[in-house]
Order: C-alpha cells, then structure tokens, then sequence
C-alpha cells in the first residue's frame, strides 16, 4: 500500500548535500523496446553538465522537458544518489559496486538527502548562487529500462526509490557539488 502524506518519513528543514551530477538532455536516449537498447549518447553536445540554469515553470534549459506541456509540473527530475547503493545490493554485486547514475536519467542527483520523501513538498535547493524553489508534485517511477541499463532486478529494486518529478518556482543557478537543500 503507497504511503500517505502523513505516513512519509520527516524531511529536515535544512540539510547539507552534495549534488553529484546534472544532465540536461535535448533528447531521449531511452525510446522504444528496452531489448533494443539505448540510443547512441548525442554527438550535438554533452549531456552532463557543471551547472544548469532552470527557469521558473519552464525546467532545465536544454533539456528534453524544458518548456514541454506534457510535463508541466514534472520537468525537473530528483535522484537520491544512495539508491544505487540499495540496487547494487538487491542485484547481489559485489560490496563497493558503483552504478553510474547518468543511467537514471534523472537531471539532479543529489547525495545526503531522503528525496523521494519530498512528493507533496517545496523544497530550496542551493549550490552556491542562491536557492532555487520546487515543488515535488510527484514520484518519478522507475522504468523497464532500468533492466537492461543495469541488470535484471533493477527495476523491481527501484520501486518507490526512482526520486520526484518537480516543477521549478524560481529562476536560477544549480551546479555540481556542495548544497543546502531546505524543505517546508
């Protein structure tokens, strides 16, 4: 049964992360049947980025879901970096096995923070050039993809783990490394 809103873990109303990776991506790698595998990284430009510049309702500028009226509301996606740990073990690897986040395909990974407890919540997220505000409208759940990406069990083990769909509220600056996250 899914939890309910006063069934969620306590957010902290500050908390110090680190954002490990941002991914702005003009396209989908993950189309079709997840057999055939991802479509070839774009040769237009990276993916990864130091910093992103989001903009209030909008998303990410130069991602794939920036300005899309289909994701009104969940342009921004949220990843717990810690969850790779709990699939690494679901999928028995080796102790200390790093899975490359890049693969989720989620636009912030954030390390230190319980980020699918924010569904329902505004949070601030600030690297350095001043907070920029979301509203976590919903979970961003795992796909089949996540099978072939990175192997059998992956999916399953992401379950109520895939992070949170967000719609930006402020313009800004978000950028690799160190953070303050402020959750109401």
């Amino acid at each position: 049964m899914p939890e309910g809103p006063d069934d969620r873990p306590p957010v902290p109303g500050a908390l110090p992360v680190t954002v490990d990776l941002l991914i702005a991506a003009p396209r989908s790698r993950y189309v079709g049947r997840p057999a055939d595998g991802p479509a070839p990284v774009p040769t237009t430009g990276p993916e990864q980025h130091e910093t992103v510049r989001v903009r209030a309702h909008l998303g990410i500028v130069g991602d794939r879901y920036f300005n899309a009226p289909a994701h009104r509301g969940a342009s921004v996606t949220l990843f717990a970096a810690e969850q790779l740990e709990h699939v690494a073990r679901e999928l028995g690897l080796p102790e200390g096995t790093m899975l490359d986040a890049a693969l989720t395909r989620r636009n912030v990974v954030l390390r230190g923070a319980d980020v699918d407890a924010l569904v329902g919540r505004e949070f601030d997220l600030d690297t350095g050039d001043g907070p920029v505000s979301f509203r976590a409208n919903r979970a961003a759940n795992p796909c089949a993809w996540m099978d072939v990406v990175f192997g059998a069990g992956a999916f399953r083990a992401l379950r109520g783990r895939g992070g949170v769909r967000c719609e930006p509220l402020t313009d800004g600056v978000l950028r690799v490394g160190p953070g303050l996250l402020r959750a109401s």
